[in-house]
């Protein structure tokens, strides 16, 4: 198994990343696994503030700074040391989150969200990428039905804008096909994570 290895997992709401993430982790027994926004003290402050359902003022500017705050301190405090002490990285969501959600669903352009994260993460990406991808109404079925997930501000949105997530993700993944695999999320939790597992032994076991 190849160490020091960043990988992230994105998809949108209801895609149910963090639950294969977490299976993965169990598999991955010496791996890292964190989260974003959040993972360490001061970026869970800023996740509380930025997923808070009673912040409906929220600009999408400020929207997109507070996660790009948060990832840099994450980065710094938690990500970056595990790297260099060898580790493979578990991140539930990164950058590629914020290009989707704020840079297009947001209608603030990915090169400007880009620009920005940029700065925080001073040009450091994962070396994977895996992509879970389902049809909006499909995730936002399997949210409803979940009484026991966290039900946050943007899971308030309507359709239309996670149409807009999704179709987001999906200009991400033509800019950086090199580092971002898709893998179709609509199927048993089972089969998902088998696939995801077939593809980490490619890439870095």
């Amino acid at each position: 198994m190849k160490s020091s290895f960043f990988i992230t997992f994105e998809g949108p709401d209801g895609a149910g990343k963090t639950t294969i993430i977490s299976m993965v982790a169990k598999e991955l027994k010496d791996a890292l696994l964190t989260r974003e926004p959040g993972g360490i003290d001061i970026a869970e402050q800023i996740r509380t503030v930025i997923l808070d359902k009673n912040n409906i003022a929220m600009d999408a500017r400020t929207e997109a700074l507070l996660y790009a705050a948060a990832r840099r301190q994450h980065l710094v405090e938690k990500v970056k040391p595990a790297l260099e002490e060898g580790k493979i990285v578990l991140c539930d969501r990164f950058v590629d989150s914020s290009l989707a959600y704020q840079g297009h669903a947001r209608g603030l352009g990915i090169d400007e969200v880009l620009s920005i994260n940029q700065f925080a993460i001073e040009k450091m990406m994962p070396d994977l990428t895996i992509y879970f991808d389902i049809e909006p109404e499909l995730g936002l079925q399997r949210i409803n039905k979940n009484k026991g997930r966290e039900v946050n501000r943007l899971d308030l949105e309507h359709l239309e804008f996670h149409n807009r997530v999704r179709e987001g993700y999906h200009l991400v993944m033509e800019r950086f096909p090199e580092r971002i695999v898709k893998i179709d999320a609509s199927g048993e939790v089972g089969v998902v994570f088998k696939k995801t597992m077939e593809l980490l032994k490619e890439k870095i076991i």
